[in-house]
């Protein structure tokens, strides 16, 4: 707030704007956030709008993910095993951005398709706890979905242990209207398609954002009767989810999200920039108006 910086920006971490004034530009993408208000249904204005710092809107993409060197291969398709007989869906976030009202929708998904199952699991370790296993299971009784369909997953205790127990999953399903980052990369790099709600707010949008950047923009869903119709298409067609798991590593490889190189430069650019409008400022500042007369001009 003191500005201890000529240039100040906001970049990764904290979804929204700082609200101060003192902060001059935030990084995201065209994705994430919109410009105009094609993202705000209620008419707000959009992105720009809502923030105090002007948006600098990345090229393809505002993120990079670099996955663990010790991360396995990917496991077979557990509905291709199965012959088609199971079909496997999780979320693998943290449950505080796991709603009631997600949980809903997803019970509603799986009672339109009663072959399936579903996997959760909070990388901090929330579902090891009893009470917690009791308020999901409670949640999906109320749903109709029986706890014999759920698998409740306690923490890993390595990364690698973690990333293995996608190998248990079709297909996961993104929470909203907090999406996941992190965990989305991880399921894509681990052969596991996602589906993502393209919500209103960056948070909601970061999925979207990832998806479009690895080149699957129809696994994000406008609408949620989009999502629950993606979920159920995706699910009933085991050969593309048998492929996806074959190919999606080598296509997030080759995607801009694990461009280091020309991530880096994309943002040593955009910082050129901003320097380059500090200093035209300044200058400009600097220059007397020669419009007005003074005394010392007589």
């Amino acid at each position: 707030a003191r500005r201890p910086a000529p240039v100040q920006v906001s970049y990764l971490g904290y979804p929204n704007t700082t609200g101060l004034s003192a902060i001059d530009y935030r990084l995201t993408d065209a994705v994430a956030d919109p410009a105009g208000g094609d993202s705000d249904p209620a008419g707000g204005g959009g992105p720009d709008a809502l923030h105090t710092e002007q948006l600098v809107r990345l090229p393809g993409g505002f993120l990079c993910y670099r996955p663990p060197p010790d991360a396995p291969d990917p496991g077979p398709s557990p509905a291709r095993a199965s012959g088609g007989a199971t079909v496997t869906f999780g979320c693998f976030n943290v449950m505080a951005k796991v709603t009631p009202e997600v949980m809903g929708l997803w019970a509603k998904v799986m009672l339109v398709l009663p072959n399936t199952r579903l996997v959760m699991k909070d990388r901090n370790g929330a579902l090891g706890f009893p009470d917690r296993q009791r308020f999901v299971r409670d949640i999906f009784a109320y749903h109709r979905v029986a706890a014999d369909r759920l698998d409740l997953l306690g923490r890993e205790p390595d990364p690698a242990a973690h990333l293995a127990a996608y190998a248990k999953v079709d297909l996961m399903l993104d929470p909203f209207p907090y999406n996941g980052t992190t965990t989305t990369c991880e399921a894509l790099w681990m052969g596991v398609p996602v589906i993502a709600l393209a919500g209103t707010r960056h948070a909601g949008r970061v999925g979207a954002s990832l998806l479009t950047a690895a080149g699957l923009p129809e696994l994000v869903a406008p609408t949620l009767e989009a999502y629950a119709r993606t979920a159920v298409v995706l699910a009933r067609d085991v050969p593309r989810l048998a492929h996806l798991r074959r190919t999606l590593r080598g296509r997030l490889a080759a995607s801009p999200l694990m461009d280091e190189a020309g991530f880096a430069a994309k943002v040593e650019g955009a910082y050129r920039d901003m320097w380059r409008r500090w200093c035209a400022a300044r200058t400009e500042a600097a220059e007397p108006n020669r419009d007005v007369l003074s005394l010392a001009d007589e």
